[in-house]
């Protein structure tokens, strides 16, 4: 009796329960305990305690049902009008307004659906380090300003206002990070959550970058040989020391050459196999080892067999089992006061190759793993030049402790 003499006091003289009976003011200091309808099955609720909270009455699917849309201090009469009428359409078309609401609560936020995305490609990535790249970036510069938002709510402005602050300042930074935002969103897409993804629809509105690539820095070949002697002289860790002049005498990738396998080398054979996987374009790859090249895997086990050092790596960090880090190798050579970087020496080493021998370009670019990219040339040509590519490194071991009659010398 109590409710109805209530809602008697609102309700309009043409019917039970008109739509819009309620006012803001009534909402706001209404205080006596009861429910008071408004329309579209709108009820406002008020506790013996004075706590006011919305609900809907509504029929879905031939049911009758019951909503709560929250309380009145937060959802205003009008937000609670307008969800509402969404409601008795959706309900009306056939939806379920509870299912639908289920739904969204369903979806993760940016940062949660990122480190979600994180976790299912951990997988393919290369290796940890890239894998670290995506979410620390992420931490970094998008987190702060969308990571709570639901990825069903990022907008173009969300991705915009992570990208715009080093767009130009850090554009090889800004590029990837928009890359991996737009891998969540596509995920997000995937789930069903979104139809569109926002990092791929701003391109209009962010600057033009300067897309001209900075190289790495390298060190004129003819520097090399003081290089080496000056590495020598450094009071160095002498497996951190070796590994440096291991990736100088091959040519080879930091990676490739800190995450050396004993197994993976054959002293008698002058060859050391890097396997697919841990190469950048997934195809096996023979390294010819020269004199001197040998000469440093010696040593390096020497030094295993002093630690006593199991591991199996030929160049084991601090931390057992574990390798040397790329960072350990760019902290030597920075200490050394040289300001370049550790792959800029596959650089110097294809620069000695084109200006000082006569070595067909082939030869040069086997020696470096790169991958002929005219597709048909690379069907024909199988061959890794293997054979050449020993003469050549044998040539370049000889340049780098300058000795000057194999400098001079042309290939035959």
């Amino acid at each position: 009796m109590a409710d109805e003499e209530n809602t008697r006091d609102i309700q309009r003289k043409s019917g039970k329960h008109p739509d819009k009976a309620l006012s803001s003011a009534f909402v706001r200091t209404v205080k006596d305990p009861g429910k008071y309808f408004d329309g579209q099955g709108l009820i406002l609720k008020v506790d013996k305690t004075g706590a006011r909270r919305w609900v809907q009455r509504i029929n879905i699917r031939g049911k009758r049902r019951e909503i709560g849309l929250g309380p009145a201090s937060l959802v205003s009469l009008r937000e609670a009008r307008e969800i509402a009428l969404q409601n008795r359409k959706l309900a009306r078309s056939g939806g379920d307004p509870l299912q639908a609401r289920q739904h969204a609560r369903a979806v993760l936020t940016f940062e949660e659906a990122a480190r979600k995305v994180h976790e299912l490609h951990r997988p393919t990535w290369r290796n940890a380090k890239h894998a670290a790249q995506f979410i620390s970036t992420l931490e970094t510069y998008v987190f702060p300003i969308m990571g709570r938002v639901r990825v069903s709510d990022v907008t173009t402005a969300d991705v915009l206002g992570a990208l715009t602050p080093i767009w130009l300042s850090k554009p090889e930074t800004a590029r990837r990070v928009r890359q991996r935002i737009g891998t969540v969103m596509n995920w997000a897409v995937a789930q069903g959550w979104r139809q569109d993804n926002p990092a791929q629809a701003i391109a209009s509105a962010l600057p033009r970058q300067d897309k001209a690539k900075q190289p790495r820095k390298a060190l004129p070949y003819a520097d090399l040989p003081g290089f080496l002697s000056a590495l020598q002289g450094t009071d160095s860790n002498v497996l951190t020391k070796r590994a440096l002049e291991l990736v100088i005498l091959t040519a080879c990738r930091s990676g490739e050459v800190r995450l050396a396998r004993w197994d993976e080398v054959d002293l008698d054979a002058a060859e050391w196999v890097i396997p697919a996987e841990r190469m950048k374009a997934k195809r096996l790859h023979r390294v010819p080892l020269s004199a001197r090249a040998m000469e440093v895997i010696r040593d390096a086990k020497a030094e295993c067999l002093r630690l006593g050092d199991d591991s199996g790596l030929i160049f084991p960090g601090t931390k057992r089992g574990k390798p040397l880090s790329d960072m350990t190798l760019t902290k030597l050579v920075k200490a050394m006061n040289y300001d370049i970087h550790v792959h800029g020496f596959r650089t110097s080493f294809r620069t000695w190759a084109q200006e000082r021998t006569n070595y067909p370009r082939e030869v040069a670019e086997a020696a470096l793993a790169h991958v002929n990219a005219d597709k048909v040339e690379a069907a024909y040509a199988r061959s890794d030049l293997f054979e050449k590519r020993l003469k050549m490194m044998e040539r370049w071991a000889c340049f780098l402790r300058n000795d000057s009659a194999s400098v001079v010398r042309i290939a035959d």
